[in-house]
């Protein structure tokens, strides 16, 4: 009698004993593979970042590393629609390692287009033997099945998380759909540059000056990057600086730095710039990448909910705490490890630090409020009733060219992925701006 279909010998492996006997070795896990298993493990097991998975890899090839980050960002981008497509070959729940597995492969044939006999043999040897079976039967109907079975599905409504389809549904209406599928690809390389350097060959020019190249490419092997004339930020990111109107002269303080984009433009416009940030390890790099492009700035490491340094500032600019579901195009984890209940604690902490950092405002000095969060509740009903003592300073159209239509009439400012679609998109941010009475 013939074995069941999941415990069947598979047709690469050694059969029989060796000779000289004993056992044949265990085949040999490919790298790769390995390493996005462990990433979707500490993302959808453990809940950790995919970034900090990625860091606690063992020390491998840098190429190794790259590609297991593409297969996991690839397979947290469409988990849903990969889920759905694998559920109809699958009677019971496998096990976490084995449903990561077979994730893995699936996104290789559906969304990278490896060729099948690479995925499904190496799949198969990153599982314990006794669903070998099971792991490659469902790959290779998935591989028949091909890249046309996600035209099926309303990926869109698939890959996004009910509360937050509900959420941004409530705040967008149609608009949730293009804000969808802008997440289902990973986001381009974006330079902020240091003012009179060369735009850099190769890239696309924003409407804000931002130099664009395509997503994948290696920041480290850029020119600009090595002679330390320009640092990575989304073209939203830049925004909240720009809006301070930041010059020489003028003391501005940066709140929740790190790692120190913002920081990087208000000094390189001169300003006199104190850094304020509370993870130690976060102002490290902060200090870090202003040492790179030869910057200076007071970095200060503190609480902005209890910090009195003393003094008042002409700028202050708080980019707080968030959901950060608007940078989910880089970070494509960030849907599967927030939760509905950390949206109202966020909103929370983020009326503590934008009352504390009113009271560090010099009479008539201007303060940007921002946010990398698509959510209603941690921009529009912050801005909606500010702190004692500010007054609205709308965001003017000429201030942000080519983004006139993300202004609303109270004069903030909110921009979404699908913004820009045609250029490859922006992160979703929120901002206000407000002048001291």
């Amino acid at each position: 009698m013939r074995p069941p279909a999941d415990r069947r010998p598979r047709p690469d492996a050694p059969r029989g004993p060796r000779p000289g006997g004993g056992r044949a070795p265990a085949p040999r896990r490919n790298p790769t593979r390995a390493a996005a298993l462990a990433l979707l493990t500490a993302v959808l097991d453990r809940h950790r970042g995919l970034e900090e998975a990625l860091d606690a890899l063992p020390p491998g090839e840098a190429r190794d590393r790259a590609a297991a980050h593409r297969i996991a960002a690839g397979v947290l981008r469409r988990l849903g629609s990969i889920d759905a497509i694998l559920e109809p070959s699958l009677r019971r729940e496998p096990p976490p390692e084995v449903r990561q597995v077979l994730r893995i492969g699936a996104a290789e044939l559906l969304l990278l287009e490896t060729p099948p006999h690479a995925v499904v043999s190496s799949c198969v040897d990153l599982v314990p033997r006794p669903f070998a079976g099971l792991v490659n039967a469902v790959l290779r109907k998935v591989a028949a099945a091909g890249p046309a079975a996600l035209e099926e599905l309303d990926g869109e409504r698939l890959d996004t998380p009910t509360w937050l389809w509900s959420a941004w549904h409530a705040a967008y209406g149609p608009g949730v759909r293009a804000i969808a599928r802008a997440h289902r690809l990973p986001a381009p390389l974006d330079l902020s540059l240091k003012p009179g350097a060369a735009f850099p060959e190769g890239a696309e020019r924003l409407p804000n000056g931002t130099a664009r190249f395509p997503a994948g490419t290696r920041i480290t092997e850029l020119d600009s990057f090595i002679a330390g004339d320009a640092w990575a930020q989304d073209a939203a990111a830049s925004l909240p600086a720009r809006l301070l109107n930041a010059g020489p002269g003028m003391s501005v303080a940066d709140l929740c730095a790190a790692p120190g984009g913002k920081t990087a433009q208000l000094a390189a416009a001169g300003a006199e710039v104190v850094a304020v940030e509370r993870d130690p390890t976060r102002l490290l790099r902060l200090r870090e990448n202003l040492a790179r492009l030869s910057l200076s700035a007071e970095t200060v490491h503190a609480d902005v909910a209890q910090w009195n340094p003393g003094r008042r500032f002409d700028g202050i600019l708080l980019d707080a705490p968030c959901s950060a579901t608007g940078t989910i195009r880089r970070h494509p984890d960030v849907p599967h490890l927030k939760r509905p209940t950390d949206i109202g604690s966020l909103a929370t902490l983020q009326r503590q630090l934008l009352e504390a950092s009113a009271k560090l405002l010099a009479p008539g000095g201007r303060l940007v409020f921002a946010t990398c969060s698509l959510q209603r509740e941690e921009g529009e009903a912050q801005a909606a009733t500010p702190p004692a003592g500010l007054v609205p300073d709308p965001i003017r159209a000429e201030e942000v060219p080519g983004l006139e239509a993300a202004l609303s009439p109270e004069g903030w400012l909110r921009t979404r992925p699908d913004l820009w679609a045609g250029q490859g998109g922006m992160d979703g941010f929120f901002m206000a701006r407000f002048r001291a009475a």
